[in-house]
């Protein structure tokens, strides 16, 4: 775990840099004056500022901040495993200058206390911190949390997230009073009767390799069933981690029925298949599952299609005494705040699956939208919110340069290009020291 390091520099100034925004459009070169955290200038040349930090923006993308709208901080409960500063240091080192951290922690964050914590643990960082709250107190789906005064403490959406919400009418009952504040339902699509003791896809490859298995239509289900609780409410529904090819053509025809849902797919789920699993590496299990190559043809077509919304990297850490264990033991999840740009630049981009601003607005404006959170703007008199990235740098995954305090990903070794190199939010500076 590499220590982090901040600047909070009085006077800042950008060179050289192609501003590219996708509610813009663009790139445009600009040099930008930033003092104490506010945008002062932006123009095509700033020259003579004295006493002003300098960084070469020369062959380099500036866009606005990202923001990763699902990840797991841990914090309360296992700070072993993360906590909320050492989760901001691993979303600025991956170019996020805002997370939402997920409600499964311990205790569940169902109350106003521990969203106000989380927020305010994120304060010393240059990362926005939107906590998601738990939408049934505890998380087990028998009783709403209080869902005013959790908007009130800083609260953005609700959700079970790690479980769907228990039942269908506890799922409307969540959804109509969501919809009062405006705020989406985030679903973990998960029919717990056809998945449980289960460790990877259920397929061919699960048989062959002795492990039980977590069919695919255990999350249609639950898309279905929430989509249909979406038409009955009228209110938000986001469907989290989307991996199977029959959830995304349902979430589809919700669209084309103009129904207000949305949907996510992290990193993993667009570049590997369940055959991975046959090296048996815990690091390849996690929830949902990986799936099958028709499954990630399918995301890929929902990701350029503007079907699935956003990339959200479901940031899961685990200390390696959990996940060094055989298959089957391990719990679910890897990190993946790092590796995201990496994994977007080399399975995305550069394939031409998507065109680079197609996905920046997938971690940029889509995600702020679904929020309902301002998007940052490169204009005079704003807040920088800005992230500095060179779209080329080839660069090889090795866990000691993780900010995360967990270990647990399965690309330890792959080469990716693309790295983030600065991060600008709230005063604070972040130069990478590793380019």
């Amino acid at each position: 775990m590499q220590t982090i390091k901040y600047q909070k520099p009085e006077r800042l100034l950008i060179k050289n840099a192609n501003y590219l925004d996708p509610a813009e459009g663009g790139p445009r070169q600009v040099d930008v004056l930033i003092e104490n955290g506010t945008i002062v200038r932006v123009e095509h040349a700033i020259d003579g500022v004295d006493g002003a930090e300098t960084i070469d923006g020369t062959g380099k993308l500036l866009t606005p901040g990202w923001l990763d709208m699902h990840v797991h901080f841990r914090e309360p409960g296992r700070e072993d495993e993360e906590t909320v500063k050492s989760g901001c240091a691993a979303a600025t080192a991956g170019g996020f200058t805002g997370a939402c951290p997920m409600p499964n922690t311990e205790p569940a964050a169902d109350t106003r206390g521990i969203i106000e914590y989380m927020i305010a643990e994120a304060k010393g960082t240059p990362v926005d911190v939107y906590p998601i709250a738990a939408a049934t107190k505890g998380r087990k789906g028998r009783e709403l949390s209080e869902m005013a005064d959790l908007i009130e403490g800083g609260a953005v959406a609700f959700s079970d997230d790690g479980v769907a919400i228990a039942t269908a009418e506890m799922a409307r009952r969540a959804m109509e009073y969501a919809s009062m504040f405006d705020v989406p339902i985030i679903e973990h699509c998960e029919e717990p009767s056809m998945t449980e003791g289960g460790a990877m896809n259920e397929s061919a490859v699960s048989t062959r390799l002795g492990l039980p298995g977590m069919p695919g239509v255990a999350e249609d289900i639950i898309v279905a069933r929430d989509i249909l609780l979406t038409e009955i409410t009228g209110a938000r529904l986001h469907i989290a981690h989307i991996s199977t090819a029959r959830s995304v053509e349902l979430v589809r025809q919700a669209k084309q029925r103009g129904l207000p849902v949305t949907c996510e797919v992290t990193p993993h789920h667009f570049t590997l298949t369940d055959e991975a699993v046959a090296s048996y590496d815990a690091n390849l299990k996690m929830n949902p599952p990986l799936r099958t190559q028709n499954d990630v043809d399918a995301i890929i077509e929902g990701l350029a299609d503007g079907t699935i919304d956003v990339i959200a990297t479901d940031h899961a850490p685990h200390s390696p005494e959990e996940k060094d264990v055989e298959f089957q033991a391990a719990p679910f999840g890897i990190i993946g705040l790092e590796t995201a740009l990496g994994l977007i630049m080399t399975q995305l981009v550069e394939p031409g699956h998507l065109r680079l601003e197609e996905a920046l607005h997938k971690i940029t404006l889509a995600p702020r939208n679904i929020l309902r959170l301002p998007h940052p703007k490169l204009a005079v008199g704003q807040v920088a919110n800005l992230t500095l990235f060179d779209p080329k740098h080839e660069w090889t995954v090795e866990a000691s340069r993780f900010y995360s305090k967990s270990r647990n990903t399965p690309f330890l070794g792959w080469t990716l290009r693309g790295r983030v190199h600065a991060v600008i939010n709230k005063g604070f500076l972040w130069v990478s020291p590793d380019v």
